[in-house]
């Protein structure tokens, strides 16, 4: 089990509010910390994983079912 920093409930929002939420909370947490989201939108993995990429912060682990979809994501350390 992974230890979370914060948790954000996307479930049952649409694009864009599940990427806009995570940024969000990405400005609550401190480097190197880590966040889990929850979404149902079918296209969350899309935004998100472009914007991780983009941003230098880590999926550390993703879990998809058929209505779900579960980041673990590592906010990259200051510089």
């Amino acid at each position: 089990m992974i230890e979370v920093d914060l948790e954000v409930d996307a479930s049952g929002l649409n694009c864009p509010l599940p990427l806009l939420r995570l940024k969000k909370g990405l400005m609550e947490i401190k480097g190197g910390a880590i966040v889990k989201i929850i979404a149902t939108d079918p296209a969350a993995h899309l935004d998100i994983g472009v914007y991780i990429e983009q941003t230098g912060h880590t999926i550390i682990e993703f879990l998809k079912d058929q209505r779900t979809q579960v980041f673990y994501i590592k906010k990259k350390d200051a510089v």
